[in-house]
């Protein structure tokens, strides 16, 4: 009976009174070993540090219903991204792919850099990372129920979501140097 209480003692806070970790085996420990092992490769940082610090605008994505398909579709009005049953035209393959890792996280608004050029690698580093995650989550999870391993990888997308939208969207119109002069002033 003792040991079960030093247990839940060990739960609460340290002696210093900062929250202890959580246990190893917890989704919030798996999910804080999950950020913790992916560190620079994960979503909501590399968001933070290479999307954001670069001129932007936001863009809206609809709210994608509970386990919607996200797809890109190639149609003859051009490319699509199609979230559950609602479309939204994009103005090339890279933006789709870039925002469809934003869908399939469930973001409604994200930033998207200015600098069309800069889409693809970043699309690339965002799909790769976001695939990593899923996999490490698979990893990490191996040889427990079913169960377990659906709730480790929700509350990692829960992470997920809830980081990026705490990031922001940017603004809607980016902002533009006004410093240069055309002409100069004649007298």
């Amino acid at each position: 009976m003792r040991a079960a209480t030093e247990t839940v003692k060990d739960l609460g806070q340290t002696p210093e009174g900062e929250p202890s970790r959580p246990r190893p085996g917890s989704v919030e420990g798996l999910v804080a070993e999950l950020k913790e092992r992916l560190g620079e490769e994960w979503p909501p940082r590399l968001y933070r540090e290479r999307i954001l610090p670069t001129r932007t605008r936001s863009h809206a994505i609809p709210a994608a219903p509970k386990n919607a398909a996200v797809e890109v579709q190639h149609t003859l009005l051009g490319i699509e991204l199609k979230v559950g049953r609602r479309r939204v035209s994009c103005p090339d393959f890279a933006t789709a792919r870039y925002l469809s890792v934003f869908a399939r996280a469930g973001v409604t608004a994200v930033a998207v850099p200015y600098d069309i050029t800069r889409i693809s690698r970043l699309a690339d580093d965002l799909e790769s990372a976001w695939q990593r995650l899923l996999l490490l989550a698979d990893h990490l999870t191996k040889g427990r129920a079913a169960t377990f391993r659906t709730r480790v990888r929700s509350a990692a997308l829960k992470e997920v979501k809830g980081e990026i939208e705490e990031a922001g969207a940017g603004s809607a119109v980016p902002q533009f140097n006004q410093n240069t002069r055309q002409r100069p002033q004649r007298i």
